[in-house]
């Protein structure tokens, strides 16, 4: 009998990658799947300059990584407003590489990023199972899937510039979802764009899939995963992926310490400074690996945190402030002098230790999907501030359908900010802690034994294990 093998390609980006290292370790814990992962040069070479990650998974002698150029210049930023070119680059330089390695190796099933619309055909040519992987939330991938009849009804592109327009084209989302909620690229006036078209090819694979993975759980997002149910009937939800992880290394006696999949460097001293905080007094704000500001919205930011009179931790990635030299020297002076005496700032923070910190009490977030889950599992509450695609919708989601905190979507002024951090760490702290901490035992109920994510966990091995997708 042929040995399971998996080959798993991530879309080359932070949370993906990360998303689909920790799937990739929980696979290894069963030493008879062997697992090939294929990284891009630009992507595997952070890892290694910043991680563990290499090292890390030697002790799994059922597991390799493997490297493919992404067809982009070397000093792209490889930022959010390149993702196009970033896909581009994957469909035109590295999957030919990926056929060729489908071809060649005894591959069993494919688990690749649901936007990778390429792996159904070399699927197809290999005859043997695709499971996509699509790491973002299902409530975002099912508006995805609705652009085509969000077209067809004419809901799109936008009629007039009223946002609060509530849509009516995405079912089980009817009542919930405004214009400003949908995915951001559906504010475009013109649906002949690169990024529309990609959405409706990815709409067309996804279902052609043997099998969809899902970073959530069935009492997060269990009404969504039912429609999605009822398009392709094999899902597995096992997430959330990060808790999911830190679990079965437990029951295994494994070491369980902090690990990190960053392709930034963290700076571990933030955790002395919250170490010297009070319980759940600060609020923890970034913005992802992607996300960008401009200078005007970084200042009202600031304005608005050291208004509040909120104690922060504040990540300032390298490249995410647009117009803003290195150095904060140009930054008002009053700013400055406030956040020595309550803040701290920082390039970039081991984030899942930080939001399971006792002092952390809020979390001002560009709502992509892993930073969410994280915050899910802490019981932190979340003031939203998406930047693109689809993050919209999760803010949307932990605002009005989870209640696990605020939508700030579209709105940047200090008053706004200093009035919602207010809101979150002092008005109404008590009752967003207490929903927060509702939904936490539920998503560490749903990896435990027995929970739903356990279970489907379980299957999408056996499945693997044995072959019968």
């Amino acid at each position: 009998m042929a040995v399971p093998h998996v080959l798993i390609f991530p879309l080359p980006l932070q949370g993906p990658v990360n998303c689909m290292l920790k799937l990739a370790e929980l696979l290894c814990l069963h030493q008879e799947i062997h697992i090939t992962f294929i990284n891009t040069e630009y992507i595997h070479q952070r890892l290694m300059n910043y991680t563990d990650v290499v090292v890390r998974f030697e002790k799994y002698p059922n597991f390799k990584f493997v490297t493919v150029p992404d067809g982009l210049p070397e000093d792209n930023s490889r930022n959010g407003d390149q993702i196009g070119k970033i896909i581009e680059g994957v469909e035109k330089v590295s999957s030919p590489l990926f056929r060729e390695m489908v071809m060649m190796t005894t591959t069993t099933c494919l688990i690749v990023d649901g936007i990778f619309t390429f792996a159904v055909d070399i699927a197809k040519e290999a005859k043997i199972p695709l499971l996509y992987f699509d790491t973002i939330s299902p409530c975002s991938l099912w508006t995805y899937l609705a652009v085509p009849k969000l077209i067809e009804d004419g809901e799109i592109p936008f009629k007039g510039n009223d946002l609060d327009v509530l849509v009516n084209g995405v079912a089980g989302m009817e009542g919930v979802m405004r214009r400003r909620d949908l995915p951001s690229f559906c504010r475009t006036p013109d649906l002949d764009i690169p990024i529309i078209k990609l959405v409706i090819k990815e709409g067309k694979h996804i279902v052609q899939a043997q099998g969809l993975i899902f970073n959530t759980f069935e009492a997060l997002e269990g009404p969504i995963l039912s429609q999605f149910r009822a398009l392709c009937p094999n899902i597995y939800a096992i997430g959330p992926l990060h808790t999911q992880m830190k679990a079965k290394l437990s029951s295994q006696y494994l070491p369980n310490t902090p690990t990190s999949n960053s392709i930034w460097k963290e700076d571990m001293s933030c955790i002395d400074w919250l170490n010297k905080q009070p319980n759940k007094s600060v609020l923890f704000v970034s913005i992802g690996s992607l996300a960008t500001m401009s200078k005007a919205q970084f200042l009202e930011f600031w304005y608005g945190l050291v208004n509040s009179k909120t104690r922060f931790l504040w990540v300032q990635r390298p490249g995410s402030i647009i117009g803003l030299e290195d150095d904060n020297n140009n930054v008002p002076m009053e700013l400055v002098k406030s956040t020595k005496e309550r803040g701290c700032i920082i390039s970039w923070a081991p984030q899942e230790e930080v939001l399971a910190h006792p002092s952390i009490g809020g979390f001002l977030t560009h709502s992509g999907w892993n930073s969410t889950l994280e915050s899910i599992v802490e019981g932190v509450p979340m003031i939203c501030w998406p930047y693109f695609v689809d993050q919209q919708v999760n803010s949307r989601y932990v605002g009005e359908v989870w209640k696990l905190g605020i939508d700030m979507k579209d709105v940047c002024d200090r008053a706004t900010i200093e009035r919602m951090v207010i809101q979150v760490m002092d008005v109404k702290k008590i009752e967003f802690l207490e929903k927060a901490k509702h939904m936490s035992d539920l998503a560490i109920a749903s990896v435990g034994e027995g929970g739903s994510s356990y279970q489907d966990l379980d299957r999408l091995i056996e499945d693997i294990r044995l072959m019968r997708i």
